[in-house]
């Protein structure tokens, strides 16, 4: 069982914190450029990530390119526990999951309901740990700097366990 969801990442997003004199507002220097990145993650209690960065707008075409590539690395049927965006829910994904009802299934969560969902901690830990010194000067960057932050994470299982953690998320291990 999977817990999955999709974040978008801005090149002009507020991250991490600046220091001046006090009674000045500190001037934080970027590029006048903006541009952004999406990203579609799924965890696991045992500490697996699985995730894709993407430029276009999230869609039904993402999120079946998304299950095709979780069901490939999996031998077993996959339940992806997700949000009511429409794109999970769209015809286009209902098709994709008849033809493929062996290997992918969706669960959904209430509406209205992100505190359910762990991987909402996956999507503000990214956020946050986005390098505050280096910031991107393209998209091509930004999207570099966000696949780092993913491979990092893959290979700290005991961090992705940790997002079962949360209280509000405990209903996920009380068995």
């Amino acid at each position: 069982m999977l817990f999955a969801d999709q974040v978008g990442i801005r090149s002009d997003q507020v991250t991490g914190r600046a220091w001046g004199a006090k009674g000045v507002t500190p001037v934080v220097r970027r590029t006048g450029n903006r541009f952004s990145v999406n990203v579609m993650s799924a965890i696991s209690t045992r500490g697996r990530m699985h995730f894709m960065v993407f430029t276009e707008t999230f869609d039904a075409k993402v999120m079946c390119r998304f299950l095709a590539r979780l069901a490939g690395h999996f031998d077993r049927k996959v339940h992806l526990v997700v949000d009511r965006h429409s794109a999970h829910r769209s015809k286009a994904v209902r098709d994709w999951l008849a033809d493929h009802k062996d290997r992918v299934e969706l669960h959904f969560l209430p509406s209205s309901s992100p505190e359910l969902n762990p991987d909402e901690l996956v999507n503000a830990d990214l956020k946050r740990s986005l390098p505050h010194a280096h910031q991107a000067r393209n998209q091509a960057e930004l999207a570099a700097e966000t696949r780092r932050f993913f491979h990092r994470r893959q290979r700290q299982p005991h961090i992705v366990r940790g997002y079962f953690g949360a209280r509000h998320v405990h209903y996920i291990l009380d068995e």
